[in-house]
């Protein structure tokens, strides 16, 4: 018959897991201030940690961390978001942040508030959601 093969799935329930489905370079200098890119839609929140230069150092979701469906756009998921990443964030050694918020999601503030109750020094928090200036156009008018 042969040998039965058996994968063994990685369990992303513990810290561990975790640290291996999201990206991390190595602290191979400390970091003292840095830009925060929030991207909160209505399905999930994405969050990102940058130097001043743009060079993105950590970043993760609500869906790397466990959360699945509905509850990806929660606030409740992007605050553990955002507390899993403010903690990745001081072992580099990160004090000072600048906050950019993207989205209409309804977990703009609770990522914000989290970075602040972690004792982050925010210096400025931005909102740079697109908005259009004239929008798509409009339908034409109805033939009856």
């Amino acid at each position: 018959m042969g040998k039965k093969r058996i994968i063994q799935k990685s369990d992303l329930t513990t810290d561990e897991g975790r640290a291996a489905s999201i990206r991390l370079s190595s602290p191979k200098k400390k970091i003292a201030e840095g830009v925060v890119h929030i991207q909160s839609t209505y399905n999930n929140t994405l969050i990102s940690i940058s130097d001043a230069f743009g060079n993105i150092i950590v970043s993760s979701s609500a869906g790397a961390l466990g959360f699945r469906g509905a509850k990806k756009g929660t606030p409740y998921a992007a605050t553990k978001v955002s507390e899993f990443l403010g903690e990745k964030a001081k072992t580099i050694g990160m004090q000072k942040v600048n906050i950019l918020v993207k989205g209409v999601g309804a977990s703009r503030e609770a990522a914000i508030r989290s970075f602040a109750g972690q004792g982050f020094d925010i210096s400025v928090i931005r909102d740079i959601t697109p908005i259009p200036h004239n929008g798509p156009r409009s339908p034409k008018p109805r033939r009856v």
